[in-house]
């Protein structure tokens, strides 16, 4: 769902209603979209390791145009664990909180 608060300006982000719709993958690599990730020819990144792994979450709560970006590309359980870490635009953050208020309750456990 799109909400009043903005990714950027000019473009609201977008928030899904239910975390256990965030089925991405846990493992592995994941190569994003050139619409999602295009600062680097080399759009791949490497689950494995911790700080690909909050760029790639970053990155993809950004940039999110449609709510496939965000169910394809995040999983529920990582979110979750990583929220504390992530640097976000402030509307980015405060439309996910406002929603599931167990990431708030994440970021306020840290």
């Amino acid at each position: 769902m799109r909400t009043r608060h903005q990714a950027r300006p000019g473009r609201r982000a977008i928030v899904v209603t239910d975390l256990a719709s965030l089925q991405g993958p846990v493992r592995g690599k994941v190569e994003l979209p050139l619409r999602l990730f295009w600062s680097s020819p080399d759009r791949t990144f490497d689950l494995g390791k911790p700080f690909m792994r909050r760029w790639l979450y970053q990155t993809v709560l950004r940039e999110a145009s449609r709510p496939e970006d965000l169910t394809r590309y995040l999983d529920g359980g990582t979110l979750v664990a990583l929220w504390p870490e992530l640097r976000l635009p402030r509307g980015v953050r405060q439309a996910w909180e406002d929603q599931h208020p167990a990431l708030r309750a994440a970021a306020q456990a840290t």
